[in-house]
């Protein structure tokens, strides 16, 4: 029988695609440079139609980089980052990077109490934010270790005439507000104006931490994942081995996914950097602004998440959108409904390829071959060049399991990060011998595909059968009034646990529970079916459109304690 280590995912490769990567000594701030020496004047940022070229982005990082050091950052501390897609957020990144501090990229969405642990535990210096966060930042720095804030606005990178009238309509729309007045807070656009461009020159090696990137949470407190230079500049190199048909600086990236977020910040920024693309800068990833994007600047790849395919299928504007422009799609984060891949795919003519990834592993592992290999519709794909994988035993964690049968997804690889900051027990659970212990139930077929089956956590044992939640969504996800289905492990007194399915119908539908489940009667088992379905107008997700699971699980657990 064939086994793993044959890696039998190699005969899917598109033509071109190299099994190991020569990679390039080279860190991410020097990828820029190279970009800004061979396409100065090509766009790299697009931010509502206001456009930076690979000129002016280096002059903007290498005047802040100079701002930063004066500030006192230094090579090794921690700088945050607390921003949506807007152009500073670029620059800073960079700028960061450029003297060798480590990148700290926040949520915006996050509360108080969640940011304070992620500074602290980051021991971030700096801060970098919006205007409409000034002030409750400013509240917080007293219990941090934060010295200075620096604020941007929506309103500083507009085109004309917008950038007119944004300060007449701006506070009403709460797209900006009045930061008071405290010490060691500044202006974005003043820094940039007072200092010039020539920050210290810093060595950065692949050895060295780059950011601390922290986990969404979903399994409990954020933890800050080390990630080195060599992490962020093989993953890049990795993902332009895939996708070997899109040239260096000739493609338009829409820049939607969040950039504070791992799949954002590899898949969109950085890559856009390493390839000399331009980015369309999307704040708020909301299927009207997606559209209007796509309209006005004609992206060639867009990686997104299953809720942006599905708010953008299912929204009114799409039929004035010609979506032809897109000839790459990728999708990552949670699955994607097949009905929605092969919708896309007749709008647009492009191929979406699912992907497979981790905040621990920069994030992407596995992806569908993109042209001229088989995409095998649930699959993630295959391991990326210089990705070794295997399916292990639930159990003990070592044995190889059979092609087709479950077990536990590890992965090895350049992508892999280096531990969890300040956390030996839990780096030393999580990687093991290089391996990293991905707490997902996945199978591989005969041909070296892998199907992620659920998370370790999620599963349901009803009856003593184990029951994964994955398989009752997709087939709600088929009946044509679903929009999204989500399923949870609920108390049952005669199996242990039953199966309960939260649905929300598309615009204008209406259904019962009963309607629900007699469509899924013929297409689960019995004991998979669910004996509870509740609709409702949204789920709750994260911050790239991921349907949390979880907390539909404590949310239902506290409602039945009442």
């Amino acid at each position: 029988m064939a086994s793993y280590q044959d890696k039998p995912w190699l005969k899917s490769y598109e033509k071109g695609v190299p099994e190991k990567i020569n990679y390039e000594e080279i860190c991410m701030p020097d990828f820029l440079e190279r970009s800004v020496a061979q396409f100065p004047q090509n766009n790299a940022l697009i931010f509502m139609g206001y456009k930076i070229n690979f000129a002016q982005l280096k002059d903007m990082v290498d005047r802040f980089a100079t701002c930063l050091t004066d500030f006192g950052v230094k090579k090794g501390d921690a700088v945050s980052l607390l921003l949506p897609n807007v152009i500073p957020c670029v620059v800073a990144y960079y700028s960061i990077l450029k003297i060798g501090a480590i990148n700290v990229m926040n949520n915006p969405l996050y509360s108080d109490r969640e940011l304070e642990h992620q500074f602290n535990d980051s021991g971030s210096k700096v801060l970098i934010t919006l205007d409409l966060l000034g002030n409750r930042m400013i509240d917080l720095r007293p219990k941090t270790k934060i010295k200075q804030i620096i604020y941007t606005s929506i309103g500083d990178y507009l085109p004309f005439p917008k950038s007119l009238l944004f300060p007449l309509v701006a506070k009403k729309k709460k797209l900006a507000a009045d930061v008071k007045v405290a010490s060691e807070v500044y202006k974005w656009k003043d820094c940039i104006a007072k200092y010039q461009p020539n920050p210290p020159k810093v060595k950065n090696s692949f050895s060295d931490v780059a950011m601390y990137q922290y986990t969404g949470g979903t399994t409990g407190v954020s933890k800050g994942v080390e990630l080195t230079h060599g992490n962020l500049s093989k993953q890049v190199q990795q993902l332009a081995a895939w996708f070997p048909t899109f040239e260096k600086g000739a493609e338009v990236m829409l820049g939607a996914l969040p950039y504070f977020h791992v799949f954002g910040m590899s898949c969109s920024m950085n890559f856009s950097v390493y390839r000399a693309w331009s980015q369309i800068l999307v704040p708020r990833p909301q299927p009207e602004p997606l559209l209007e994007s796509i309209r006005n600047f004609k992206p060639s790849f867009a990686p997104l998440v299953p809720t942006m395919y599905i708010g953008m299928l299912s929204h009114p504007d799409l039929k004035k959108t010609d979506m032809s422009c897109i000839k790459g799609a990728f999708s990552g984060s949670a699955p994607l409904p097949l009905e929605v891949i092969s919708e896309f795919e007749k709008l647009t003519g492009a191929t979406i390829v699912e992907g497979f990834g981790m905040t621990e592993t920069c994030p992407v592992t596995h992806t569908n071959p993109f042209a001229g290999g088989a995409r095998k519709a649930g699959s993630v794909g295959v391991p990326l060049s210089d990705t070794e994988c295997r399916i292990v035993d639930l159990e003990n964690g070592i044995d190889d399991m059979p092609f087709g049968e479950r077990g536990e997804l590890i992965v090895k690889g350049p992508q892999i990060m280096r531990g969890y900051k300040g956390k030996p027990e839990e780096t030393a659970n999580t990687l093991k011998d290089g391996w990293i212990y991905t707490g997902d139930i996945a199978t591989m077929d005969q041909d070296g595909y892998f199907f992620i089956v659920d998370r370790k956590k999620d599963m349901i044992i009803s009856g003593g059968y184990n029951v994964y939640p994955r398989d009752i969504d997709e087939v709600f996800y088929q009946h044509p009034k679903v929009m999204e289905a989500c399923s949870i492990g609920v108390p049952d007194a005669k199996r242990g646990e039953t199966a309960k399915i939260f649905i929300v119908l598309k615009e204008g539908e209406t259904s019962t529970a009963e309607e629900m489940l007699a469509f899924a009667k013929d297409k689960l088992a019995a004991y998979k079916l669910p004996t509870e379905v509740e609709f409702r107008n949204e789920l709750p997700k994260t911050n790239v459109g991921k349907i949390l699971r979880k907390e539909l699980r404590a949310e239902e657990l506290k409602n039945r304690k009442k």
